[in-house]
């Protein structure tokens, strides 16, 4: 048999043994072992000396110190924190009640906790079992389609992958040489824009067929309200927020009649009235941070060049023009844009090829390919690093010109200003004191972990601190929050610990069998013959892509994530060049497309993981049936990102040029 079998059976034998069961890491370097030794088998050497046992260490040795994976303990240490530490009940309950005159308003609370909750845990398994435990029962007392229920768990616990910090993007950005942080931005807006065709999707069906959502009774739409509440509303007004700004001004009417409850002080009527303007608050930081970035910053940045040139161009007194500059002293211009991605020293980046312990020369005994074989391809990251990328769906984008503000900007600023007012005035028309008890639950339920997680994504994307940096404030984050509300103990801190090293230590492993398999079927000459193949078809672009992602999608099937990204996205990324495809975009339709291997039967890990905490009626033929739809909205948002490569592209592009 040639090497080039070698490695094809190889490929094949991998998915046949993944999927009896065997564990995938083991898998992986069982087979590299396996089949290498049989490449580098020379009868006149001890067996012992067979290199395959040389590429084992080296390539062990590179996944330990690859940087790109060190942010993925402390992101499930996070996670694992915010779910053992029970902070979602109180959240569920206000937010139903926020949501409560919405069509299905259960399954939009749902939706809407599991895109929150994911976006902080990043963990499917996690997310879909607690929104099981904690939705399911509800929605099925409350009269709605199993269907529906199982779906929307199904598919909003799915999110946490896709919606930043996420772990597949990490282990994506490790195989495929890319900037973390750019990923991270390029997720962004798809993921968002997935959730929100499931909402719209959710809605649509309950408002054509409104017997699979039963509206709740009213004795569950109810808010109690405090008497101290209740009395200021009789004494001033119905509309809360000028009922407390009256009170503040003159509490002594507030005093009068009080008779029980809570009683009044001045500094209650002050903390009151600072919960009833928080979305005052913030509105104005939202719209202030957005022109502050756009008008003022990136302008600075701008603008620096010309003030950097008026200040070359002064002469000092004593000298000439011609007078040449001092070393040391040249003005450099910065870049084009504002926010720049962290420098590769400091940031997340994949270790160089040669980093480490490198493969020693042919003529010093050293790893060389068998006869016969193709010769080892260079990473993705490697063979395009010095060649434009074009970028699929709109070549002539070439990042965003940020000289002047467009004029459009200002327009829909102000537009957007003018929608803010609009909306704050209809909110604040309908604010009573039932409202206010809604807003003060929101509050202390939403508002901690909200804060977290925007300040954990917002050093990342803005190039504060790299990824690793950020995921150990939000894990010391996640302790300070479970810690506070008096959730944590002993017990589950153990149980969070034990989990994080579990799901931790699969990685790892993972990743070492995949750089060992990688590397013994591209010394057989595998990937060769898979380029090859690809070429002779003389595809499109889109065709290309077309033809990977459905690849990728039916792989879906029978494999998880995780044996997707390390096993057979490493064959594409040297394709990507050829068809001038930015890997980023094409990594983020990975992602999108890796919603549908939590989606789609037989081996959809989220229904079983539903099936586990549902009632002993709900079989996995209904929970299956709820997740099919959403297979072909994960379809249709990837057509929407190929026809808008902006939706994708435009993050990125604007924070690192």
């Amino acid at each position: 048999m040639s090497n080039a079998a070698l490695g094809m059976t190889m490929l094949c034998l991998i998915v046949v043994v993944i999927m009896m069961g065997f564990p995938t890491a083991f898998t992986l370097m069982g087979l590299g072992m396996l089949f290498g030794y049989v490449a580098f088998y020379d009868p006149a050497t001890p067996w012992l000396d067979n290199r395959i046992f040389d590429l084992m260490v080296q390539r062990a040795f590179g996944a330990m110190t690859n940087e790109t994976l060190l942010s993925i303990p402390l992101f499930v240490l996070m996670g694992y924190i915010m779910e053992r530490g029970a902070l979602v009940d109180k959240m569920f309950h206000s937010v139903q009640l926020a949501f409560r005159s919405v069509p299905g308003s259960l399954a939009v609370t749902t939706l809407i906790i599991c895109t929150f909750w994911g976006i902080a845990s990043g963990l499917v398994g996690a997310v879909v079992v607690l929104m099981g435990v904690i939705a399911m029962r509800p929605m099925l007392n409350a009269g709605y389609d199993t269907r529906l229920a199982a779906g929307v768990i199904t598919a909003g616990g799915t999110l946490g992958i896709l919606i930043p910090p996420s772990v597949m993007i990490i282990v994506y950005a490790a195989v495929a040489g890319q900037s973390v942080v750019k990923l991270y931005a390029a997720a962004m807006f798809p993921g968002f824009f997935l959730a929100l065709l499931y909402l719209i999707y959710i809605i649509g069906w309950v408002l054509i067929n409104p017997k699979i959502a039963p509206k709740l009774p009213p004795e569950q739409q109810r808010v109690p309200v405090p008497p101290w509440l209740a009395h200021i509303s009789s004494a001033y007004s119905q509309r809360m927020l000028p009922a407390l700004a009256m009170a503040v001004a003159s509490p002594g009417r507030a005093l009068q009649g009080q008779s029980t409850g809570k009683p009044i002080t001045r500094g209650l009527l002050l903390r009151s009235l600072s919960t009833s303007l928080v979305p005052v608050a913030l509105t104005a930081v939202t719209l202030g941070a957005v022109w502050w970035y756009v008008v003022i910053h990136s302008q600075e940045d701008n603008n620096a060049p010309q003030v950097s040139l008026q200040a070359k161009s002064t002469i000092a007194p004593g000298t000439t023009a011609a007078q040449p500059a001092a070393p040391g002293n040249s003005v450099q211009e910065p870049p084009a844009s504002g926010v720049q991605e962290p420098a590769a020293a400091s940031g997340l980046q994949e270790p160089p090829a040669q980093s480490g312990v490198s493969e020693p020369p042919s003529s010093d005994g050293g790893l060389q390919a068998p006869p016969g074989s193709a010769d080892v391809p260079e990473p993705a990251a490697a063979q395009t690093a010095n060649e434009p990328m074009e970028q699929l769906g709109d070549p002539s984008q070439k990042g965003p010109q940020t000289a002047a503000v467009p004029e459009v900007f200002y327009t829909g600023f102000w537009i957007a200003c003018g929608l803010a007012l609009l909306l704050l005035a209809w909110y604040y028309w309908r604010f009573d004191a039932e409202q206010f008890e809604i807003l003060r639950m929101l509050i202390s339920s939403v508002m901690p972990l909200a804060i977290l997680t925007f300040m954990v994504l917002a050093v990342i994307l803005f190039g504060i601190t790299t990824a690793t940096e950020s995921a150990a404030v939000g894990a010391a984050g996640a302790f300070l929050m479970a810690w506070h509300a008096g959730t944590l103990n002993f017990q589950r801190i153990k149980e969070a610990v034990f989990l994080t090293a579990k799901t931790t230590s699969m990685v790892c492993w993972l990743f070492v069998g995949s750089a060992l398999f990688s590397a013994v079927f591209a010394l057989l000459g595998g990937q060769r013959v898979v380029e090859e193949w690809v070429l002779s078809m003389n595809l499109t672009p889109l065709q290309f892509l077309l033809l990977s992602q459905a690849i990728i999608f039916i792989l879906g099937w029978p494999l998880e994530w995780t044996e997707i990204i390390v096993i057979f996205v490493p064959i594409f990324l040297p394709l990507l060049a050829h068809f001038q495809i930015d890997p980023i975009l094409w990594g983020v339709l990975v992602f999108v497309n890796l919603q549908a291997a939590f989606l789609s039967p037989p081996v959809a890990m989220s229904a079983f993981y539903l099936k586990g905490v549902s009632p002993p009626h709900v079989t996995i033929n209904q929970i299956f049936a709820g997740m099919m739809p959403y297979m072909l909205i994960v379809i249709l948002c990837m057509v929407f990102m190929y026809i808008w490569p902006g939706l994708t592209l435009w993050l990125p592009k604007y924070l690192y040029g």
